[in-house]
């Protein structure tokens, strides 16, 4: 079995997928989590000075979806077949191209609340419905089991709802696969477990 050792900040963020994997495939990991205040110093000695950052076997991976993928070659999780792997990454690539659009690093606390509050109040609801009607009367995204394109779905709705509460009240779907994924064994343990933070 491989070394691994994880690096982010003290947050759920772009680590947290990653997070999820090890926990559902029972996969130990060094869980290392950086302060803001020591990231400048770190930040030159990482390839392209990014994080998330896998170290696996003392190999320096980056970009939290491709290790996401790494992890997740030859599981289920990945989805059984090469049109479902398609699928799930469609998914996730749809949910991140909307994560990626907030201004998560904007010092301008005034403009970064209306920029948050016209995606939120303007583009989320298509988002939304979108996502609704993917999912239909399914259990999950894709296919009969889940994968992780299900748990990027609720990490990246748990991080919406902290900003408007009341996004998914008229989605009792989505709502569903959300306590779905948190009801599976080892993702609860994680939750449970995790230290707590806002985003």
């Amino acid at each position: 079995m491989p070394s691994y050792k994880l690096t982010y900040f003290n947050m759920r963020g772009r680590a947290e997928i990653i997070r999820y994997i090890f926990a559902y495939l029972d996969i130990k990991y060094d869980d290392h989590r950086i302060e803001h205040v020591d990231w400048p110093e770190i930040k030159p000695t990482l390839p392209f000075s990014k994080i998330p950052i896998l170290e696996v076997d003392g190999v320096y991976l980056h970009q939290s979806l491709a290790i996401a993928r790494y992890l997740t070659k030859n599981t289920d999780l990945a989805g059984k077949t090469e049109l479902e792997q398609c699928q799930v990454d469609a998914v996730v690539d749809t949910l991140d191209d909307f994560m990626a659009r907030f201004p998560w690093a904007e010092k301008k606390q005034d403009v970064k609340e209306q920029m948050f509050n016209e995606l939120l109040t303007c583009d989320a609801p298509h988002l939304l419905q979108y996502l609704d009607t993917y999912l239909g009367e399914k259990e999950w995204f894709i296919g009969n089991s889940v994968t992780w394109a299900d748990f990027y779905w609720e990490i990246c709705s748990t991080t919406l709802l902290v900003f408007r509460p009341d996004l998914l009240d008229v989605h009792p779907r989505l709502v569903t696969l959300r306590k779905k994924v948190q009801a599976i064994p080892a993702i609860a343990d994680w939750i449970q477990r995790r230290p707590l933070t806002r985003l």
